[in-house]
């Protein structure tokens, strides 16, 4: 019977990390905008990517069309990748964010849903408010679950330890 290689066996690879972290995190944000704001809001998956390039374009992106959609899509996969690779940076000098992925993970999604809506929004070309407006729970905890959770488990996966260097 073979057992799944501990972290110290693992091969390291700090790029799959990040890469599989904000592959894992995009989707899971971007599907779950999809579902909750098509069922809230009427949006549609062209309009919710539409809205992520509105982020660079401003109200201009509604009349893109589907280029505007595909600037979205690439944008947003872009930031979850980012925020993937942040993790990941952290990671190398508090390593509690790998000892302990889940909760680490969970806070760190709540991070960077306060990040995207008190920072990063209000600067775009939108000039959303920041908040705090009413705090809707579901998105936040989506983030956690949906954003956090697996950039702590990617990174944990991938690049939990740095390997031993041989020393002569």
């Amino acid at each position: 019977m073979k057992s799944e290689p501990t972290p110290s066996t693992r091969t390291y690879r700090p790029k799959l990390a990040i890469l599989c972290g904000g592959l894992l995190a995009g989707t899971g944000d971007i599907v779950f905008a999809f579902v909750f704001y098509g069922a809230t809001k009427g949006a549609t998956v062209l309009g919710v990517l539409q809205s992520v390039a509105g982020g660079l374009l401003g109200k201009a992106s509604r009349d893109g069309g589907i280029p505007t959609a595909v600037l979205g899509f690439f944008l947003h996969y872009s930031i979850a990748t980012v925020a993937a690779a942040t993790y990941f940076a952290a990671s190398r000098r508090l390593p509690v964010l790998v000892k302990h992925a889940v909760p680490s993970g969970l806070l760190y999604g709540l991070v960077v849903y306060f990040f995207m809506n008190m920072v990063v929004l209000p600067l775009s070309a939108y000039h959303s408010r920041a908040y705090p407006q009413a705090l809707p729970p579901l998105p936040i905890i989506g983030h956690m679950f949906l954003v956090g959770l697996p950039i702590a488990l990617a990174v944990r996966h991938f690049a939990g330890a740095r390997p031993a260097v041989n020393q002569p």
